[in-house]
């Protein structure tokens, strides 16, 4: 197994986070981001790379606020899988989220079972709203999301983004039987 580091992601490694983000969106598993979304918010991301310099994959911390950070766009080129990139990732993320004294972290994964070994666990989605509220609402899949919902913490308690609640439709009582006219 080669040496593995991880390091906070610097303009260069754009064109590898966006080739490789981009790479898995064609099924659904990562949204299609541009290159200058990539560019924008480079400095979310952490890439892990051998002591090379050949880039193994990347990850990025996306702050919602103290209460809340997610976890998004964590994903390993398909021969790196296995050799232990993918938790030196997610462990760099989740070091950078206490580094922000962030209470609460969520990601939404189709692979819950390797995120639970790192302390996370399943829980509703709409109990982080500023999520709910900023990505998933444009996503295109957001009627049909096959993702499970996942928090590291305590679940977040304030939203800033949006309602503090999902909207809801008011149920109204109808009332059926017979309408008593007198005749």
């Amino acid at each position: 197994m080669p040496d593995i580091r991880v390091h906070k992601a610097h303009l260069q490694d754009a064109r590898n986070v966006f080739d490789l983000v981009n790479s898995l969106s064609g099924d659904g598993t990562l949204l299609r981001r541009s290159y200058a979304e990539i560019c924008e918010n480079i400095r979310d991301f952490t890439v892990a790379e051998t002591s090379d310099g050949e880039f193994l994959g990347c990850g990025a911390l996306h702050l919602y606020g103290p209460h809340l950070a997610e976890v998004r766009s964590i994903v390993l080129r398909p021969e790196a899988k296995g050799q232990g990139a993918g938790g030196l990732l997610l462990k760099a993320l989740v070091e950078e989220a206490e580094q922000h004294a962030v209470t609460s972290v969520c990601l939404f994964t189709r692979i819950p079972t390797f995120f639970e070994h790192f302390g996370f666990r399943v829980a509703e989605r709409d109990a982080m709203p500023d999520k709910i509220y900023k990505d998933c609402q444009t996503c295109p899949r957001l009627y049909a999301c096959d993702e499970v919902a996942m928090v590291r913490g305590p679940l977040p308690k304030v939203a800033m983004l949006g309602p503090s609640k999902l909207q809801r439709p008011e149920l109204v009582t109808l009332q059926v039987g017979s309408t008593n006219t007198g005749r």
